[in-house]
């Protein structure tokens, strides 16, 4: 006689981070709930797994009904709901606090064994920036109502559907000039495939509950980043340092535009908040075991970054080509 399939509900599962944790969990047989605002626009996780094993199913966790809907019958809960920026009631301490304390509380009440949290390595109680005071206050929370969880915060996420470097890279087709806000501030860029497998480790019991650090094996300056992502486009662009005071005047006539339209417009182009965040590195602090103590090897950029920024070249996909025949010609 069979046993009963295993169930996981994955908050946020059709999102950067979130689609990675759901192919993974698909793959390793789960039926999978991908729980998120809008269903219809999360049909693609369907594909990840056999006919009915993954389904986009309708919550919000600012509700509290939805949420204890689509965590009834779940072994294993994985909330990968985050916001950059603040729009209409998607507020930092709507989403970060609230919501990932009630996805926490609800999945004790109703006997889950397992809880994966994805936070960020700007976690920070004492920040200046409201993003990263969330996220620690968040963190602490999910702690209080499941002592047990595996807190997850990783870096700047790097992948195919990343919104760092393909954003940059879209600004170097159009424009001569990269400006950068925190040019000599440090990060450590990590695989979005590594963060599912941290996360895989959480699900299948093979990481003690706590919080653990997410960084890649780089670790490169802001203006290093882009001038690596600018070498493997093929494209000379000046990259210059925005000073701090200035950047906070643009953030400030962006976030005033925004809320001068009423939602029309998302200030996706830089906020004040971020303007704070960007003043301080964003690299594992050594003090919280990380990927290796997971049992995951860090993954390099370089790799990975060709696989998806070629696209970007001058001549896209057809650019190795053009270099190699402009090499016989020289021969």
């Amino acid at each position: 006689m069979s046993s009963a399939p295993r169930i996981a509900t994955v908050f946020g599962g059709s999102g950067f981070v979130g689609r990675y944790i759901v192919r993974r969990l698909a793959r390793d047989g789960w039926r999978v709930r991908v729980a998120v605002r809008r269903p219809n626009d999360a049909l693609f996780v369907r594909t990840y797994g056999s006919v009915g094993q993954v389904e986009p199913i309708l919550a919000n966790i600012r509700d509290k009904a939805s949420v204890r809907a689509a965590i009834a019958g779940a072994d294993v809960v994985v909330n990968c709901v985050g916001i950059l920026v603040e729009t209409g009631k998607q507020k930092f301490n709507a989403v970060h606090v609230e919501g990932a304390a009630r996805v926490a509380r609800i999945a004790a009440d109703q006997g889950v064994s397992r809880l994966i949290h994805v936070s960020s390595l700007a976690a920070d109680a004492n920040s200046d920036s409201a993003y990263a005071r969330s996220k620690a206050e968040g963190e602490v929370r999910v702690r209080e109502a499941f002592p047990g969880a595996v807190i997850l915060r990783p870096s700047i996420v790097f992948g195919p559907e990343d919104q760092f470097f393909n954003r940059f890279a879209s600004m170097a087709m159009l424009s001569p000039v990269i400006p950068l806000v925190g040019a000599s501030t440090r990060f450590q860029p990590v695989y979005v495939d590594d963060v599912a497998a941290a996360a895989m480790r959480g699900i299948d019991g093979q990481a003690d509950g706590g919080i653990y650090e997410l960084g890649g094996p780089e670790v490169e300056s802001f203006r290093d980043l882009i001038q690596m992502m600018l070498q493997m486009i093929r494209r000379r662009r000046l990259v210059i340092s925005w000073p701090f005071w200035l950047a906070r005047i643009n953030a400030w006539f962006f976030d005033m535009a925004q809320a001068a339209s009423m939602g029309l417009f998302t200030n996706n182009i830089l906020t004040r908040d971020q303007v704070r965040q960007l003043r301080h590195d964003n690299v594992v602090s050594g003090i919280y075991p990380g990927l290796e103590d997971l049992g995951v090897e860090p993954t390099p950029m370089e790799g990975i970054l060709e696989t998806y920024l070629y696209c970007y070249r001058p001549h896209g996909q057809y650019e190795a080509i053009r270099e190699s025949a402009s090499k016989m010609r020289r021969a």
